[in-house]
């Protein structure tokens, strides 16, 4: 990474809060299935879905471009599967979408991504 690119705030929180609800998902729907009488059939699912906010949030922080496609990607899938939810659910679900992705697409955090990328070859 560029050590001169300065990483946007904005960046950094989106990063941050993708390892906090990553971490905590992980080890909160982890306890949850150890716990259980019956293994639920989708905890592992929920396992990976969870491992892929942290790897999300830790390569946001290194200034990795995909890592930004991976976050809308999977703000994008929580959004999908918000639709069977409560119409309330779906649209913070969407609106958590439009603002991680205005983000993390904006000028400033473009010529962060492009520029850690650009050092990386």
């Amino acid at each position: 990474m560029n050590m001169n690119a300065k990483r946007p705030l904005s960046v950094t929180i989106v990063a941050i809060l993708y390892l906090a609800v990553g971490i905590a998902g992980f080890i909160g729907h982890g306890w949850e299935a150890l716990r259980a009488t019956h293994f639920p059939p989708d905890a592992i699912a929920i396992e990976i879905t969870e491992f892929f906010a942290i790897i999300a949030g830790a390569f946001l922080l290194r200034g990795q471009n995909w890592a930004r496609w991976l976050a809308v990607a999977w703000m994008a899938f929580h959004v999908a599967i918000s639709v069977s939810h409560p119409l309330r659910e779906l649209a913070i679900h969407a609106v958590f979408l439009v603002l991680i992705t205005w983000i993390l697409f904006r000028s400033g955090a473009t010529r962060y991504f492009c520029k850690a990328e650009a050092n990386a070859t």
